[in-house]
């Protein structure tokens, strides 16, 4: 299978248990950075998926990377290459393709529960999912889908936490964060995490039982990530 070419947002951040799961599935992947203006490689030939991953920004005020990166993903819609957005990848994906993203009435940040639509059931990799899960989130927009696409998850906080568009996935919520990392997180976004909302965690609520959450998070995104990522190789075979 050709290489799955991952995007990251945030000063070169690894992608977390996506690389884990991918070394342990044999899958080969390119870790793109894109910081200091750094060009968006746009060839879609040499590769067999494109994961986008989260970080700040706001999809409305784009910048140049989020501008070829649009670019990037209609590209990939239009010759069918399977597309993976989590957090800033999802609305990056959601607008490019002519969703909506928009300020959410408040950040949610924290373990928060997520619940599936019954429109989930139709595809095999959400077979295995529990209709109820708590998952990691950090965001201060929201989307809606584009159109076509299947609304598949939501939450309290957040409307649309996930909708599948032919091959591709997108997920509001992260399960790809390592406790280290969400650690850190908490200690330089501290701003993030002070309000009157539901939807906020404080840095005490979230560190609590991190590494049993972050454990319980890793076995979803086995259920959920493996047979998105196998599908991508039935395809090509």
């Amino acid at each position: 299978m050709k290489p799955i070419r991952i995007f990251s947002h945030v000063a070169c951040e690894p992608p977390g248990y996506i690389g884990e799961l991918l070394d342990r599935l044999g899958y080969t992947y390119q870790h793109v950075c894109l910081i200091d203006d750094k060009p968006v490689p746009m060839q879609l030939d040499d590769i067999s998926a494109l994961v986008f991953m989260g970080g700040p920004g706001d999809v409305n005020h784009p910048s140049s990377w989020m501008k070829q990166e649009f670019t990037l993903i209609k590209s990939a819609n239009d010759q069918n290459v399977p597309m993976l957005g989590i957090c800033l990848g999802a609305q990056l994906i959601s607008k490019a393709l002519g969703g909506k993203v928009w300020p959410a009435d408040s950040v949610e940040v924290g373990w928060h529960d997520v619940s599936l639509l019954t429109s989930a059931k139709s595809y095999p990799y959400f077979e295995n999912m529990p209709d109820k899960f708590t998952v990691f989130q950090w965001h201060a927009h929201i989307f809606s889908s584009p159109d076509n696409a299947t609304p598949v998850a939501t939450s309290v906080c957040s409307p649309c936490q996930a909708y599948v568009l032919g091959p591709h996935l997108a997920l509001q919520f992260h399960l790809e964060m390592s406790a280290s990392t969400i650690a850190e997180l908490t200690e330089k976004y501290v701003e993030d995490l002070v309000g009157d909302s539901d939807c906020v965690q404080n840095r005490e609520q979230i560190m609590q039982n991190i590494d049993d959450n972050c454990a319980r998070n890793f076995e979803l995104a086995d259920r959920l990530l493996i047979p998105w990522f196998e599908s991508i190789e039935s395809k090509e075979a």
